[in-house]
């Protein structure tokens, strides 16, 4: 795979969820924080005001996005007077891969389209740690079109389901996801003010090494060979890249073999020669040390205590 569709393979447990609610005003509604998950809401009619957690209230209309990747709590409003009722929404009712639900009142109607992802907290990958507690994406025309297209597809699949919708709707929340991340590395600043993760995959010579080393992180990789992957000299790709990833090139290798290591222990039967093979260890022997010091558990243990 390519670094995004790696890392959102590799962060999210389990399946995604998502409602579909219509909120006739006065209305007001709390989300609150949750550690481990990421969450998004997509404003489909009317207005509303987001209250962040400690923040100003921001004006909502209709195709704005806002993601909280690291779970972070917030009101929804009609209005930011509205008053706030004392109970949270109910995390438990936003487990269902899809779910309608409709607010009664007598003034203007809002449709909202939310979702929430649960993450791996141990192996959170430095794309997700980079982003701010809250991404707003306020609809522009002509913009994000892959992001408007899915979550039109989105929103017909869940307010009517047909055959097949559990696996339509999985996809679209995995899709969703890679378009907000896409949209908004792409609306950061000037290139020469972007930094950290945005920079390396905006970078063409560090995006290009990242990516030979997702699509195949089994390969005998060197330094040498990520640079000549890179069209850098390797005492150049080395020090861009640790400047821009955080880590050094094999580190980061190392790094994201064991996270694919993890993650094969976790969800398959493989034997651990296999899985060491498939992470580019020759040897069980190699592999374990190398699991051992990065997970502090061997891979047999691990595989225990995972179930």
């Amino acid at each position: 795979m390519d670094v995004l569709s790696d890392v959102i393979v590799a962060m999210r447990v389990g399946l995604p969820s998502s409602s579909h609610v219509t909120r006739h005003a006065p209305w007001a509604q709390r989300f609150p924080s949750l550690p481990g998950s990421a969450g998004f809401q997509v404003i489909l009619q009317g207005s509303c005001w987001l209250i962040p957690e400690g923040g100003e209230p921001i004006p909502l209309s209709v195709g704005d996005v806002v993601f909280f990747p690291h779970g972070h709590g917030c009101v929804l409003a009609d209005s930011p007077s509205t008053p706030v009722p004392e109970h949270d929404c109910d995390p438990g009712e936003e487990t269902a891969l899809f779910a309608a639900a409709a607010i009664a009142g007598p003034g203007a109607a809002t449709v909202t389209l939310c979702g929430g992802y649960r993450l791996d907290d141990g192996r959170s990958h430095p794309i997700l740690r980079d982003l701010p507690d809250l991404i707003h994406l306020p609809a522009r025309l002509g913009h994000h079109q892959e992001l408007r297209a899915a979550i039109d597809l989105l929103a017909t699949e869940i307010g009517n389901p047909r055959p097949g919708a559990d696996t339509v709707v999985a996809s679209l929340l995995d899709m969703l996801l890679l378009f907000i991340l896409r949209a908004h590395i792409d609306a950061r600043p000037e290139r020469c003010q972007v930094s950290g993760w945005a920079a390396a995959l905006a970078d063409p010579g560090i995006s290009a090494a990242l990516d030979a080393i997702h699509r195949d992180p089994a390969h005998p990789w060197t330094v040498q060979s990520l640079a000549a992957r890179a069209g850098l000299s390797r005492a150049a790709f080395s020090r861009r890249f640790s400047t821009l990833v955080g880590q050094p090139p094999l580190t980061y290798l190392t790094w994201w073999r064991m996270g694919l290591a993890g993650r094969l222990l976790r969800t398959t039967d493989a034997r651990l020669s296999e899985v060491a093979t498939r992470v580019g260890y020759g040897s069980e022997f190699a592999f374990a040390n190398a699991f051992k010091r990065e997970h502090g558990l061997s891979p047999g243990r691990y595989r225990r205590e995972s179930c």
